[in-house]
């Protein structure tokens, strides 16, 4: 056992050429972890029931420091490991890392698993804005051909979103959190196996190597300080900065709020799905982007040709476009512009994967 560790994280060779941006992947086990421990906390205090859970969130907020740290520890959690998200994944595009299959198939659905796991997070305190994003979000299943009906009942338990659906919420959010632990482990054991890939654009991932430790811990322990330090000042200094106004009014099912919302990190698929008129248009929208960011591809095209930087920075701006224009009200010209971004978005990735083969 102590060699196993000692050749994974001590011995473990490592290209000499790493730069700060592949540090991310330490930071969001790290982030992993700090959800993880305050994750079981929440849960020994969190009751699952449309009349007591937002209750028992503002009890848990107002009772003690303590609690009301863990709470914002986790809620500002969730958005520090999409923005190392965002950072793992462009630094992996940008490198062509989905030419290592394996590795980017197991990062690809950690991604999408850790989608998942947010959005019922999200669902959890039964305030409106996640009442309603419940409701708008899931009500997409039903627009399925032939089993949307049937998936959509078996997801929320009934005709609507209700104290079944919040029940289930809270299982599933517990058990998936340790399936994403468990899938992190295999993406690290692929990612030892293949190696990764460096700035330099060398073909192996173990081309002029060094040892994992000391070089890389201490670059990886400091990166993860510093963002724990930022998170707490944020937590101290702006905590209800990535919350919306009607986090603090309880569920009603009777009053639709004036803009329904997801979180910042889901907004660019909002605003794919609402730029298409249908919720079956929306939603194959949608799966097709998915699926273009996962296709891997034989591209070894080098990193410094010109063109490809071209492309790959106009697939991050229209994802920020669409990022601010899913916070916007559903109107022209936002769902225009949505819809134009939107095809520039997909064209682009197309053209980003395959265009090139060497």
């Amino acid at each position: 056992m102590l060699n196993l560790l000692r050749g994974n994280l001590l011995d473990l060779p490592t290209n000499s050429s790493l730069s700060y941006y592949w540090c991310s992947g330490f930071m969001i086990s790290g982030f992993l972890v700090i959800q993880l421990v305050s994750g079981i906390i929440l849960s020994l205090l969190y009751v699952a029931d449309v009349n007591l859970s937002f209750p028992c969130v503002m009890e848990i907020t107002n009772d003690s420091m303590f609690s009301w740290v863990v709470r914002y520890l986790h809620i500002w959690g969730v958005s520090f490991i999409f923005i190392l998200f965002s950072v793992h994944m462009g630094r992996a595009l940008y490198y062509s890392s989905y030419t290592k299959v394996p590795l980017w198939n197991v990062g690809f659905i950690l991604y999408l698993l850790m989608m998942v796991e947010a959005f019922l997070g999200y669902i959890l305190p039964w305030h409106q804005m996640s009442y309603w994003a419940a409701t708008v979000l899931t009500s997409v299943v039903q627009s399925v051909p032939l089993i949307g009906g049937t998936l959509y009942t078996f997801i929320v338990g009934g005709f609507s979103v209700t104290n079944v659906t919040l029940v289930r919420v809270f299982a599933a959010h517990v058990v998936l959190a340790f399936i994403i632990v468990g899938a992190s482990i295999i993406h690290l054991f692929y990612l030892h196996k293949v190696g990764s890939n460096n700035s330099l654009f060398l073909p192996s991932g173990y081309t002029d190597v060094v040892y994992f430790h000391s070089y890389y811990t201490n670059k990886d322990l400091f990166c993860l300080f510093s963002l724990v330090c930022l998170c707490f000042i944020l937590i101290f200094v702006s905590p209800d900065l990535v919350l919306d106004v009607e986090s603090y009014l309880q569920a009603d099912p009777l009053v639709t709020p004036a803009s329904i919302k997801p979180e910042w990190y889901f907004l660019f698929y909002y605003a794919m799905l609402r730029s298409v008129s249908s919720k079956i248009g929306g939603l194959i929208l949608v799966i097709v982007f998915l699926f273009m960011l996962w296709l891997p591809t034989n591209n070894y095209s080098c990193n410094y040709f010109l063109a490809r930087q071209g492309l790959y920075w106009v697939i991050v701006t229209q994802l920020l476009l669409l990022s601010y224009l899913g916070a916007c009200a559903p109107e022209d010209p936002y769902v225009i512009i949505s819809q134009v971004s939107s095809f520039i978005s997909v064209f682009s990735l197309i053209l980003y994967k395959g265009f090139w083969s060497y």
